[in-house]
């Protein structure tokens, strides 16, 4: 993932605005407090709720 600083600071979880971290792999970003991931396909983040993954059921976003 090449998300740059400035979006990663910007960024937060859309249901509970906290941070967001990326995932080592870099296809996704988590939000610890929510236990979600949301996806990052092609270097976008998705940020829709209905399309965050729960953290025990992430496999990736490829």
């Amino acid at each position: 993932m090449t998300l740059k600083k400035e979006l990663l600071d910007i960024l937060a979880c859309p249901q509970c605005k906290g941070e967001l971290t990326p995932k080592p792999a870099g296809d996704g970003l988590a939000c610890p407090k929510c236990k979600v991931v949301y996806p990052v396909k092609d270097d976008i983040p998705i940020m829709l709720v209905d399309q965050a993954v729960p953290e025990k059921d992430w496999t990736g976003s490829k």
